[in-house]
């Protein structure tokens, strides 16, 4: 296998257990409640601060790991994410507590904050041109295979063997990302780099990050009613308010302004924000509608949308060559449009549409209902062509719309907004949801007091009541909140099209390697 294949299967295994361990280790969470024991932790609790830690802080670390990996060098970043990973997965596998597992989840997190970026900036660094687009399709294709696998992994591995073989699973392919990435991967850094690394830049960066990640998801949990919720996103705004103030004042930034002069990289940021704004609403709301209105088994859920995905598995590769032939802006506009079509075609859903139980001791259960093949399968498979367009190309259009010097922390921070972006606007469109739910709940069900805590207790789209005609007024509350989350997800979808269409310059992707290599100014 040539130099290149081994530095691409690097940077495809590095970034790919980063996103592999956050599915796996989901369906692993019940066996983890029941069999470890716990001090201070419940069992819930528990389970969400091992699921929770991991993801906020790979979140809150990503852009200080992306400007470390070029500071310091990508290829020795690299190696010492791959090292920390395999060690904190080890860690996690042998953890005898619940609360020992949280840490090691922490700092597992921390280690996979170097990988993700840098596994974008190896491929900056070692591709040009319509190879290069190619690179970041493989790389998207395989980011969509962790999507799928994951759970169906997880699930095998915890049936099958135990939940800590879900961590254990990580420590081959790391010691194979390890050895390619020895063995095949020229260093490479920022060369223009001074030796005053931006710490305080850095602690800026992870309160305003990490504020803005923790008070969304613990404000969710908590469902808003316990101020620390409030007191971290206080903070991350205060952090992100301050962070372009001090970067204009320090001597070197972690994040130099003139990064945001590029305009496809502004734009692209902008359209992320939207798009994977729009991805958290579809996903979370399909799932929930799924099981907790239709009564879809969870398993049957989570097959429900591999036909679609499968596009971004085997085409990502195509489509990200095409964006570096043609430009990205073609793609990055009919992309998002083809998904807001799927979307809308599960906006037309109703709420008597059949559930697929998927029952393993009732074989025929395994084969869904014909419902399926009318209500999602088509929007699935729309969406999941739309989402094969977008990526690569939208990747490609990234990474090329900075220097090469600047790879890394420009993918990480696409990377945080993209991750963090999208759970704020989630909290807004949650919180706006619930509201519709319950006010048309009310005016299906007259004379009852759905504003009442006991009845909010009771009654919930996750919690159907058992009364008939409640059942029944839940159900159509549930499917018209429904339809409204998809029809927020579809204008958020088409608002990202718009961006892109109107903002996305082609010229850095028919020429990428001279626009890598250029200074930012120069691409203005």
């Amino acid at each position: 296998m040539s130099t290149k294949r081994w530095i691409l299967a690097a940077a495809v295994l590095g970034s790919g257990i980063v996103f592999l361990d956050s599915t796996v280790v989901n369906v692993a969470l019940p066996r983890i409640g029941r069999d470890l024991p716990r001090t201070f932790l419940g069992v819930l609790e528990g389970q969400s601060y091992v699921y929770n830690a991991y993801l906020l802080t790979l979140s809150a670390l990503l852009i200080l790991a992306g400007a470390v990996t070029d500071f310091y060098g990508r290829k020795r970043t690299f190696l010492l994410g791959l090292l920390g990973f395999g060690l904190t997965s080890a860690l996690c596998g042998f953890a005898p507590s619940m609360e020992l597992l949280v840490l090691f989840r922490v700092l597992q997190g921390a280690a996979g904050a170097l990988l993700v970026p840098g596994s974008l900036a190896l491929i900056t660094a070692n591709f040009e041109g319509e190879e290069q687009g190619r690179a970041f399709g493989t790389w998207a294709g395989a980011s969509g295979a962790t999507t799928i696998l994951g759970p169906l992994l997880g699930g095998l591995l915890v049936d099958t063997i135990s939940w800590r073989a879900a961590f254990f699973i990580n420590i081959p392919l790391v010691a194979l990302a390890a050895w390619a990435t020895w063995k095949h991967v020229p260093e490479s850094r920022n060369e223009n780099a001074t030796r005053h690394f931006d710490w305080i830049g850095a602690a800026i960066v992870g309160l305003a990050v990490g504020g803005l990640a923790f008070g969304t998801i613990y404000g969710q949990q908590r469902a808003w009613r316990d101020p620390i919720g409030f007191i971290a996103l206080g903070i991350g705004v205060v952090a992100t308010v301050g962070l372009p103030i001090w970067m204009s004042r320090a001597k070197h930034p972690l994040i130099p302004l003139e990064l945001f002069g590029s305009r496809n990289f502004t734009v692209v940021n902008i359209s992320t924000l939207l798009i994977y704004g729009a991805l958290y609403v579809t996903f979370y709301y399909v799932g929930l509608f799924q099981q907790g209105t239709l009564g879809y088994a969870a398993a049957a859920a989570g097959a429900a949308g591999i036909p679609g995905s499968l596009f971004l598995i085997f085409l990502s590769r195509r489509f990200g060559s095409l964006a570096s032939r043609y430009g990205p802006r073609i793609f990055m506009a009919a992309g998002p449009v083809i998904m807001a079509l799927g979307v809308l075609w599960f906006a037309r859903v109703p709420a008597s549409s059949t559930p697929w139980k998927l029952q393993p001791n009732n074989p025929g259960t395994y084969w869904p209902p014909l419902a399926y093949f009318t209500d999602f399968l088509p929007g699935s498979i729309i969406f999941g062509i739309g989402i094969c367009i977008l990526v690569a190309p939208l990747t490609t259009a990234l990474m090329t719309s900075v220097p090469v010097r600047h790879s890394g922390l420009g993918s990480a921070i696409n990377n945080a907004i993209s991750r963090v972006g999208p759970q704020l606007a989630g909290a807004l469109i949650f919180v706006f949801l619930t509201a519709t739910f319950y006010s048309s709940l009310a005016g299906r069900l007259s004379g009852v007091d759905v504003t009442s805590e006991s009845f909010r207790n009771q009654v919930s789209p996750l919690n159907t009541p058992l009364d008939p005609n409640l059942v029944a007024a839940v159900r159509d509350a549930s499917t018209s909140s429904f339809h409204l989350a998809m029809l927020i997800g579809a204008g958020l979808l088409l608002a990202g099209a718009i961006v892109n269409a109107v903002g996305i310059r082609n010229a850095q992707a028919q020429q990428p390697s001279e626009a890598a290599k250029e200074p930012v100014a120069a691409q203005l």
